[in-house]
């Protein structure tokens, strides 16, 4: 069992080939309760004082039933596969004017999505998400505090941030997201009247892109209705690290979707959504909003 936590550790045995995540997907179950990479650790904090291969769980049966619901799966994709589009048929593909992508009515869907503070870092901004009334829609709060932490090294603190977790397949394979058919990012939301920013998060090839991500702003009206949001993927401008880029270009729509809040106001916040969807507008026409330039 440690070899074979030492070879999953291995730098070159799991960036081959596609063989090797499948055999790390198989062998993840067998090894629940352990880590395979190290995690950042804040200076002060005391090592741990096991090893990775100390914590591992062996579990033939655990393994066995995680084959099964693999290939299972497996024989899903297949089936969507061969009759059309995301398991619709051509016409119906075709013809599609709109598309619920995230609709919170249980737990199972708030599960799908991950959520983030300035705590990471050190900073005291706190963030929940809890279903709403009669379990109607997701109810996304907290309290935004932009106190710099005392590190040394943080300049900026004051964000809280929603987002839903990367699609995966059969055996832990990537999956995306086949929005071509659209032009619109449509929501409901009940907000308090603050700003948030939404993200589409970008797939990173190389370790320099792994903070670059498409973004627009989503103004809430706050008041005890709902409103409903409309935003053409053709505004989300393209940053990274915090910045706008000068090469700016249309969003590449397949990748996971966020929100953040970091108005600078420091005190409570919340937001409700009701679902997240997908419109064709077949009135708007425009395809990028922003000037690009050619590179010399």
């Amino acid at each position: 069992m440690a070899l074979a936590v030492m070879l999953l550790n291995g730098a070159p045995f799991y960036s081959g080939c596609c063989r090797h995540e499948v055999l790390l997907s198989l062998l993840r179950p067998l090894l629940s309760n352990s880590k395979l990479y190290s995690s950042y650790r804040r200076p002060g904090a005391e090592p741990k004082k096991k090893l990775s291969w100390q914590n591992a769980d062996f579990s033939f049966k655990k393994g066995i039933d995680h084959l099964k619901t693999q290939l299972s799966l497996l024989k899903k994709e297949a089936q969507d596969y061969l009759q059309g589009p995301g398991g619709h048929p051509l016409n119906q593909h075709l013809l599609e004017q709109t598309r619920v992508l995230w609709q919170f009515r249980s737990q199972e869907d708030l599960n799908k999505w991950v959520i983030s503070s300035d705590m990471e870092i050190g900073g005291k901004s706190k963030v929940y998400i809890k279903l709403g009334r009669n379990n109607q829609a997701a109810l996304l709060y907290g309290t935004l505090n932009t106190e710099v932490p005392r590190d040394g090294e943080t300049k900026y603190s004051g964000y809280c941030s929603m987002r839903s977790r990367p699609a995966v397949g059969s055996f832990n394979r990537k999956k995306y997201y086949d929005w071509s058919n659209f032009n619109s990012l449509y929501l409901r939301v009940r907000g308090d009247g603050r700003t948030w920013m939404v993200n589409i998060y970008t797939d990173p090839y190389f370790s320099h892109q792994k903070d670059d991500l498409y973004s627009y702003f989503m103004f809430t009206r706050g008041g005890p209705y709902w409103e409903e949001i409309k935003i053409p993927f053709s505004k989300f401008f393209f940053s990274s690290r915090g910045r706008v880029q000068d090469n700016q270009h249309p969003v590449w729509l397949d990748k996971t979707l966020g929100f953040t809040i970091g108005d600078k106001i420091d005190g409570p916040f919340q937001l409700e959504i009701d679902f997240i969807g997908l419109l064709n507008d077949r009135a708007h026409r425009e395809e990028f909003a922003y000037e690009t330039y050619d590179k010399n």
